[in-house]
Formats: C-alpha cells, sequence, structure tokens
C-alpha cells in the first residue's frame, strides 16, 4: 500500500467522522425553521412580559402614591382627633 493510499484513507474517515458529527450536530440543533419560530415566539413573550413588568411597575407607582396620600390623611385625623380629645379634657 502506497502512502497516498493510506493517508487517502485517512482523509476519508475523517471526512466521514466530520460528516457524522455535522449530522449530530444538525439532529440535535432540530429544524431551522421550527428553531425560528421558537425563537420567535421567545422574543414575542419577552416583549409582552416586559409591557406587563412596565404596567406592573406603574400602577405599583399610582398604588404608592395613594398609600401615601392615605397616610398622610390619616395622620391629619388622628391629630384632629388628639386635639379634640385635649381640648375637651
Amino acid at each position: 500500500m502506497s502512502d497516498i493510499d493510506r493517508e487517502s484513507r485517512r482523509l476519508d474517515a475523517a471526512i466521514r467522522r466530520l460528516e457524522g458529527a455535522v449530522d449530530g450536530l444538525l439532529a440535535r440543533a432540530g429544524d431551522p425553521d421550527v428553531v425560528a419560530a421558537e425563537m420567535a415566539a421567545l422574543v414575542s413573550d419577552r416583549e409582552r412580559l416586559a409591557e406587563e413588568l412596565d404596567a406592573s411597575l406603574a400602577r405599583e407607582t399610582e398604588l404608592q402614591a395613594l398609600a401615601d396620600e392615605a397616610s398622610a390623611a390619616l395622620g391629619a385625623a388622628i391629630e384632629e382627633v388628639r386635639a379634640a380629645l385635649g381640648k375637651e379634657a
């Protein structure tokens, strides 16, 4: 067997291993159209969740402002009751 034949067989074996590795990689990766559709769905979900988070944060800010306003009103009412009780005593 000549050196050329031996090296040709080594090259063929290496190419078969490479093809097998590529086939395995493609099998694990799946159909590119399916992967693209799944990626688009993930992007859409992320956008929706970001919008929901923004809305929730805005609502939380509104609720905190209302809570602060209620707390101030309650504090004022307590002071009025104390003042009224102090005047009666």
